[in-house]
């Protein structure tokens, strides 16, 4: 069993002709998976990747003749909420949009149109979803992970990586790892990822990859006291940052005094939640040592 994709699932790419998305593209179609389009605008009827990958003008087209259910977006930021309305107009029912700068006002109209819809949509500035061994949608890298029983979540960027990478050295196997994106509005939270592992039966315990900003983590506190029987570890970046200093363009969220990693980590710890305080005590914190 997998989280949302898996080796059946039909992927197409929306911005497949842009500079990440065929890159991207090969990479997942280089991994196996079933990439069965891309849409590229006035380029219908046409092939990419040496001939791999037939081109549609419209979401609408391609999912009337490959059944796609899965999509990765690879658009501007402003073109990412049309990228996502078409998508789900389209009847696509994993959504994962890559797209980084969409502005809030954007995600909080997608976010109200998926209520009544058989959808989900991880992102925006999403890393995607990753089940080694079996399907890759986004741009995770395939080389250091190996399949498991450990399900993740992560709302940090290369972070993420670096917790693989950790992971892959202790030969610690990963059921799934889903990459939420690093924005503080985003589709899809902790608490509906929860659930998705803790319904898994491939999934033994769950991984939480967090940061300072926004709720997310302090709701999946409650959630995991309250819903979940899995055993749940986590990592919560920022427990060092100085919340009086902005520094460059890190998100202004991150500085928000009211959500800061040492709260979460309370929050999350008053929950039974295992707690490494840095990259190295994860693994140690996973095998038991």
């Amino acid at each position: 069993m997998s989280i949302l994709i898996d080796q059946n699932s039909r992927i197409i790419i929306q911005g497949i002709n842009g500079k990440a998305g065929s890159f991207f593209a090969k990479r997942m179609h280089d991994y196996g998976n079933n990439v069965v389009g891309g849409i590229a605008p006035s380029h219908g009827g046409e092939w990419t990747l040496n001939g791999k990958i037939p081109l549609f003008d419209t979401v609408h087209e391609c999912v009337q003749s490959t059944d796609a259910d899965t999509t990765v977006i690879f658009v501007p930021a402003y073109s990412a909420a049309d990228a996502c309305f078409e998508a789900l107009e389209s009847g696509i029912k994993n959504i994962i949009c890559i797209s980084a700068d969409v502005p809030m006002k954007d995600i909080a109209i997608i976010k109200s149109s998926l209520q009544n819809k058989n959808a989900i949509l991880i992102g925006p500035n999403a890393l995607g979803v990753f089940t080694p061994g079996k399907a890759l949608a986004g741009v995770f890298p395939v080389d250091f992970a190996i399949e498991g029983n450990l399900g993740v979540i992560s709302r940090a960027g290369s972070l993420c990586y670096d917790v693989l990478m950790e992971l892959y050295k202790n030969d610690i196997g990963i059921s799934s790892v889903i990459g939420l994106g690093e924005d503080c509005l985003s589709g899809t939270s902790f608490v509906d990822c929860l659930d998705l592992f803790e319904m898994d039966a491939h999934t033994d315990s769950i991984l939480i990859i967090g940061q300072p900003g926004y709720i997310q983590e302090s709701l999946a506190a409650t959630h995991i006291l309250e819903s979940i029987t899995k055993p749940v570890y986590a990592y919560v970046a920022g427990a060092g940052i100085n919340t009086n200093k902005i520094i460059g363009h890190t998100e202004i969220c991150m500085f928000d005094s009211q959500h800061n990693a040492p709260r979460k980590i309370e929050d999350l710890s008053n929950a039974g939640v295992r707690i490494a305080r840095n990259l190295k005590d994860i693994s140690q914190l996973i095998n038991g040592r």
